[in-house]
């Protein structure tokens, strides 16, 4: 079996540690932050500084194919995290009676959970783990380096060209000294810096896929009032205008959070810092509405995120392997907007291919090669389908303008969904990453009934909900 050095203490490091100890393998965990994700999830989650992980305090979908793999996986971290506060919810339970069951709709399950409950349950199950070690406080400084010949060179210093017969990473190294292994994994994320570090050691440069959102994100967080465990089903808790969006995501222990989003050239952006500001824009929204009318307790202030981008990073090119004995995982590989929610499925779909794959020669080219293809395979299509979304609703935003031809039938396609169990089942195996827009939404039977629903409606109308420009520019005014 391998021994495996992780760097990068998040959710993707910390289940590549956990799930590759779990095959047998040993396992190293080094992470820059002193501290360990604990069971007090407010005192962590709200008085954490994080400044290495800003999307920590923003709100989290853990998928179907996030779930899977903790239920088959991680069992005891999936029970964990239910008896943490985590709340299940069917997709299909939307409608008054759900239709009868089909195969595969026992996957159509969302985790309902801030970010915290997932480290906390992760990081529970690493400590107890005998096969496996975690550094917190101790980064990752430096790669150690060998030619594939096996000469080794000295710690962060130049070691050939790349590719086959070029740089093999053997170890890291941090300021308490170096440490080898069989197989390094960076889950440091976007900003763990490997791209420089593979720069020292002389290899060429990752091949790296960029797409602006042009979004900005404005999050608060709430506490349903004591003895209301859940907020209402109903509205939809995501719905969009031609400029703004308004998002609802229901976590544990009663808390949820509200999400504003805009274009970030919107001059109404900066207002929706202002807690007063954002809560009238938010209750300018159905599911905005619903939840505040509850009466609930301020948990934030207003949480903003912008400059979010989608980015692929690959560690093959036209030459092969630009580096071998190292492959990322999370955002290292794939980092999506987190307008889908796929960010944490992927991170643990290449966590646990890792576990299952390490002991397969993992210095050699073939094992470089062997992981940049499943990633191709199974993770590149989900960042694609993100892009297109993406890139959707930054047109939109920035316009302002109707949806109209293709992009009107998308969007009846979610709409008719809110209706048609059959084309939310079809929607929500997307959503849950179980099944391919391409295949599940060219289904012929799903196509005639979203055409049926059209025909019934001659002057629908998408993106309706919501406040007309002249409504939102009185709501965040002053």
């Amino acid at each position: 079996m391998a021994h495996v050095l992780v760097i990068g203490g998040g959710v993707g490091g910390l289940a590549t540690a956990l799930l590759a100890a779990r095959r047998g393998h040993t396992a190293e965990l080094f992470e820059r932050d002193t501290r360990a994700p604990g069971t007090a999830l407010d005192r962590d989650f709200f008085g954490w500084r994080r400044p290495t992980v800003p999307q920590a305090v923003q709100p989290h979908a853990l998928l179907g194919a996030a779930r899977n793999v903790l239920r088959d996986d991680l069992p005891d971290v999936y029970a964990e995290m239910l008896r943490l506060g985590a709340r299940e919810r069917h997709e299909l339970d939307w409608f008054e009676v759900r239709p009868p069951e089909l195969p595969g709709d026992e996957d159509l399950v969302m985790l309902q959970a801030r970010r915290i409950v997932l480290e906390s349950a992760l990081a529970t199950a690493l400590r107890a783990e005998p096969g496996a070690v975690v550094r917190y406080g101790e980064p990752v400084t430096g790669l150690t380096t060998a030619s594939q010949a096996g000469a080794a060179s000295a710690e962060d210093g130049p070691a050939g060209a790349g590719g086959a017969g070029g740089i093999r990473v053997t170890g890291v190294t941090t300021e308490a000294g170096g440490y080898r292994g069989d197989l390094v994994v960076d889950a440091g994320g976007r900003r763990g810096g490997i791209e420089r570090r593979l720069g020292t050691v002389g290899c060429r440069p990752p091949v790296v896929e960029r797409h602006r959102t042009g979004l900005a994100y404005f999050c608060r967080w709430y506490r349903l009032p004591e003895g209301m465990d859940e907020g209402p089903r109903r509205p939809w808790a995501v719905t969009g205008g031609a400029f703004a969006g308004c998002a609802v995501f229901p976590a544990d222990n009663r808390v949820f959070a509200v999400t504003l989003f805009v274009h970030t050239a919107d001059t109404t952006r900066s207002a929706l810092r202002d807690p007063a500001v954002f809560e009238r824009a938010a209750r300018s929204f159905p599911p905005g509405e619903a939840w505040l009318a509850l009466g609930a307790e301020p948990l934030s202030g207003v949480l903003a995120t912008a400059s979010l981008d989608n980015r692929w990073s690959a560690l093959v090119d036209e030459r092969g392997p630009v580096v071998t004995g190292l492959v990322p995982v999370g955002d290292s590989i794939t980092h999506t907007n987190p307008t889908l929610g796929q960010g944490t499925s992927l991170a643990l779909w290449a966590a646990r291919r890792v576990a299952r794959t390490a002991h397969r020669d993992p210095g050699s080219d073939r094992f470089a090669v062997d992981h940049h293809e499943w990633a191709v395979r199974t993770l590149k299509p989900w960042f694609d389908f993100q892009v297109v979304a993406d890139a959707a609703i930054g047109e939109r935003f920035a316009t302002r303008a109707g949806r109209t031809g293709t992009a009107r039938e998308v969007a009846a396609l979610f709409d008719c969904a809110l209706e048609d169990p059959e084309v939310m089942r079809a929607r929500a195996r997307v959503r849950h990453l179980a099944e391919p827009p391409e295949r599940a939404y060219e289904d012929p039977a799903i196509r005639a009934r979203v055409a049926r629903w059209l025909a019934a409606r001659p002057d629908y109308a998408p993106n309706g909900v919501g406040p007309d420009r002249e409504e939102w520019e009185k709501l965040t005014a002053g």
